[in-house]
């Protein structure tokens, strides 16, 4: 059974961070908190970890569309290929925010992620997501729990998160009401940004 822990946006209880850090460092899965809808996650090192999510979503883990969620953009050198200045001025300006950014991924990604071409780079306006991976010391993987054929409630309310997933991971985060809008997608791999998908950040950042 999931431990469900409250934890508040404004004030993250360093304890309960790391309590959360201390079962992701052993491979295990949580659902907490974004500036959208609420993810799933592990430590993006721990394939054993990485392997249940894409088999909870369906995917193969090769071929999965995982996000990396970061705290701030230090941890783009360790996973991106070098880029250009307007490009990180995007992402400056939009980051933190409700986007996922495909980025091209450099030779050092982790090894599930070794065939990637490219990454998406997550940096959510929302601190307890942030204090987690900072307390980690690198990206949290990320899925959103979205799923269409569910009540809507089911992505915003942790207590009913909790009552479906609680059998599935090993901690809910319970950080407030989520939302029901996922992030904007934006392909920054090409000559000119292209929004993949339309989501909750504005359009007039690019």
């Amino acid at each position: 059974m999931a431990k469900f822990i409250k934890i508040y946006n404004q004030n993250p209880n360093q304890k309960e961070i790391d309590t959360v850090v201390k079962i992701l460092q052993n491979g295990g899965l949580i659902i907490y908190p974004t500036d959208t809808v609420y993810g799933l996650g592990c430590d993006i090192t721990n394939t054993k970890a990485l392997e249940k999510i894409a088999k909870i979503k369906g995917v193969k883990l090769d071929k999965a569309n995982f996000s990396f969620v970061c705290n701030d953009l230090s941890h783009l050198s360790d996973y991106v290929k070098q880029i250009d200045s307007s490009t990180f001025k995007l992402l400056k300006r939009a980051l933190p925010g409700p986007y996922t950014f495909i980025l091209p991924g450099s030779n050092n990604l982790p090894k599930a992620f070794k065939k990637r071409k490219t990454v998406g780079i997550r940096i959510p306006d929302n601190n307890i997501a942030r204090a987690l991976v900072a307390t980690l010391g690198n990206p949290i993987i990320s899925t959103s729990i979205h799923d269409e054929d569910d009540v809507l409630e089911y992505t915003t309310d942790p207590e009913l998160i909790f009552e479906k997933w609680s059998a599935i991971v090993d901690v809910v985060i319970d950080g407030g009401y989520g939302d029901n809008y996922a992030s904007t997608v934006v392909d920054l791999t090409t000559n000119e940004p292209q929004v993949l998908r339309q989501g909750k950040g504005s359009l007039d950042i690019l």
